[in-house]
């Protein structure tokens, strides 16, 4: 059990009092010193997870959540506990990959666990914060889920920015005169735009969760085991998310009309490509017309036994081609 047990600590009025000596206890000596434990797991197995699940009362379907994972960001509020799903995100810049991991919250009375699935979530810089603010992490269960929350949603904003910053290298690569409309600019286009459905499939559903959270619409029907005074840094936290979807409305946007404009770019090249095809062949067929009647088996043609006719045919050919060549290159097609 300890290899999946990251951090367990016990709060009481805002410090970290250490860690309990055995989990069985933790609640219990939480409960009795008035503060909450908080109890941090990576990736548990079945298991592992039972004995958490029996200490802290969890909630079957929601225990079966955490640890099957690959759920989207939601709250649910259960007879004994809340669970709270986020989804972090990672943005590989040099791969161009939004990657996403899972955390679950389980937020109740005197207690916080954290399941962390994947590497997206650094809890332990999360967890150094809050100990370092004494006052927020005096209120108990909550400052832990707004934590998490807040940073979830603050690293949202720099993959956004990220993000943003390298859609303008490929907005500037598919303008760029030196593009050749390649098959490889719209590969990247579309690997693009995965990305940022990726993206959105973390930050949009968690909509509904903070709004409960922060209050909004609930006609002030608090969330069962979340502070009431913690509404206003909720509020905070969905503001946040609501720039991160307007961010990324606007990419996901940004990066359809280019893709528009590079396929656009594209058929306009093909018909460049096309006219030029077309006026060589105009060209070409004069002379191939003009060769293959003097090339008929025929005893009586104009000045077929002139001494001047083949090099006058020849003559004519070439004016015939110089004229096209010159009509083709003021239409712009050569």
């Amino acid at each position: 059990m300890g290899s999946v047990i990251v951090d367990c600590a016990i709060y009481r009025d805002g410090h970290r009092s250490g860690g309990p000596e055995d989990l069985s206890d933790a609640l219990g000596e939480a409960r009795a010193a008035g503060g909450f434990v908080w109890i941090g797991l990576h990736e548990p197995s079945e298991q592992e997870f039972d004995h958490v699940t029996r200490e802290f009362g969890l909630h079957p379907l929601a225990v079966e959540d955490a640890l099957k994972a690959h759920q989207r960001p939601k709250l649910e509020v259960y007879e004994d506990s809340l669970f709270v799903v986020l989804k972090p995100v990672v943005y590989d810049a040099e791969h161009d990959t939004v990657s996403t991991g899972e955390l679950m919250i389980f937020l109740g009375d005197g207690f916080a666990v954290t399941v962390r699935h994947g590497e997206g979530a650094p809890l332990g810089t999360v967890r150094q914060r809050l100990e370092k603010e004494p006052e927020l992490l005096g209120e108990g269960p909550t400052s832990v889920l707004y934590a998490i929350a807040d940073a979830c949603v603050d690293h949202y904003l720099d993959v956004a920015t990220e993000l943003g910053n390298d859609l303008e290298e490929l907005e500037a690569e598919v303008f760029s005169p030196d593009n050749g409309g390649s098959r490889n600019t719209a590969s990247k286009i579309y690997n693009f735009k995965r990305q940022i459905l990726e993206f959105r499939r973390a930050t949009v559903p968690l909509v509904p969760p903070l709004t409960k959270l922060a209050g909004h619409g609930t006609f002030g029907v608090a969330v069962p085991f979340v502070n009431d005074r913690a509404r206003p840094f909720f509020r905070d936290v969905h503001d946040h998310l609501t720039r991160v979807n307007e961010s990324v409305e606007g990419l996901d946007r940004l990066v359809s009309d280019i893709l528009s404009a590079h396929l656009a770019q594209m058929s306009v090249r093909q018909n460049d490509d096309m006219r030029k095809i077309s006026a060589w062949a105009a060209m070409a067929a004069v002379p191939t017309m003009i060769a293959g009647i003097y090339g008929m088996n025929f005893d009586h043609m104009p000045e077929l036994h002139w001494v001047w006719s083949y090099p006058a045919v020849i003559v004519v050919m070439a004016a015939l081609e110089v004229l096209l060549f010159r009509l083709f290159k003021r239409r712009g097609w050569l």
